[in-house]
C-alpha cells in the first residue's frame, strides 16, 4: 500500500505543471498563489503592477517554489494573449488558469456612476470572458487543462454598496457554467469558487462597523475568512482529485450562504 504523503501527492500534486494566477499580487491571489507552488506548480503571478508581481514571486521563491512573474492588463486581449506565450515558456504549455483579478465600487445604486459601473464590467467579467477564451483555446488545443475563476458570495446574493461588483460576479458564476458546458468532452474542466468575506484591498474601505456587525450576525462562524483558506479548494478543482468536477462552484464563506439561501 502507497504511503499516505504519495496517496495524497497523486491526488492534489501539481508537479511539472504550469499555473497562471491573474490577480496574483493581491491578497487572496497571493495565498492561491502559494497554495500552487507548495503543490509543485511553476507559479506565473499576473497583475497590473510589476512591483506587486516581482515581490509576490520572490516569496514564492523564499517558501521553494518556482515562480516567474509578467504584468498583465485584462481589459486588453493583447496582453492576455502576451501573458500565454510568457506562461508557455517554463514547459510549452498552460495547465491552470485561475482568474482572481477584480475591482470594486462602494456606492449607493443611485450614485452608481456609468464610469464606475464599465470598469468593474471590464475587469471582473470581460476580463475572465477574455482570458478564458485565450488560455482556453490553448488548453482545448492541448487536451487538457483546468481554469478556476474566482466570484463571490454576492454571486448568489445582494449586498448593499457593491451593484456593480456583485452583477459582475454573478455573471462570473454564470459564465463558468456556460464555458464548461462547452468544454465538456475537451478535457478541460471550468470552475468557480465564491469567497464569503476575506478582508482584502477592494473591500477594506466598506468595512464600518455597522457592516462589519451585518456580516458576522449572517455568518454562522462568526468570522472573517483567512486567505490561506481559499487554498483547499483551489487544489481540489485544479488537481486529478477533481477530475470529474466541472461547471459548478464551491462557497468557501463560514456558512454565508447556508444562512441566506
Amino acid at each position: 500500500m502507497a504511503s499516505t504523503s504519495r496517496y495524497l501527492q497523486d491526488l492534489f500534486g501539481l508537479d511539472g505543471q504550469t499555473a497562471v494566477v491573474i490577480g496574483g499580487a493581491g491578497v487572496l491571489g497571493g495565498a492561491l498563489c502559494a497554495g500552487l507552488a507548495q503543490a509543485g506548480a511553476h507559479v506565473v503571478v499576473a497583475d497590473v503592477t510589476e512591483e506587486g508581481c516581482r515581490n509576490r514571486a520572490a516569496e514564492l521563491e523564499k517558501l521553494g517554489g518556482k515562480a516567474t512573474w509578467t504584468t498583465v492588463d485584462v481589459t486588453s486581449r493583447a496582453s492576455l494573449e502576451a501573458l500565454l506565450e510568457d506562461a508557455k515558456k517554463p514547459t510549452g504549455r498552460c495547465d491552470i488558469l485561475v482568474n482572481s483579478a477584480g475591482v470594486n465600487n462602494g456606492t449607493d445604486f443611485l450614485d452608481h456612476t456609468e464610469e464606475a459601473w464599465d470598469r468593474v464590467m471590464a475587469i471582473n467579467l470581460k476580463g475572465v470572458f477574455v482570458a478564458c477564451q485565450v488560455f482556453g483555446r490553448h488548453m482545448v488545443d492541448n487536451g487538457r487543462g483546468a481554469i478556476v475563476n474566482i466570484g463571490s458570495v454576492t454571486s448568489h446574493l445582494p449586498l448593499s454598496r457593491v451593484f456593480g461588483y456583485s452583477a459582475s460576479k454573478a455573471g462570473v458564476l454564470n459564465l463558468t457554467r456556460n464555458i464548461a458546458h462547452d468544454f465538456g468532452t475537451t478535457g478541460v474542466r471550468v470552475n468557480c469558487i465564491c469567497p464569503g468575506f476575506f478582508p482584502a484591498e477592494q473591500n477594506r474601505k466598506l468595512l464600518t462597523q455597522q457592516r462589519i456587525d451585518a456580516i458576522m450576525n449572517g455568518t454562522p462562524m462568526r468570522r472573517f475568512g483567512e486567505p490561506n483558506e481559499l487554498i483547499g479548494a483551489l487544489l481540489l478543482l485544479v488537481s486529478d482529485a477533481g477530475r470529474f468536477i466541472t461547471g459548478t462552484h464551491v462557497n468557501v464563506d463560514g456558512g454565508f450562504t447556508c444562512a441566506w439561501l
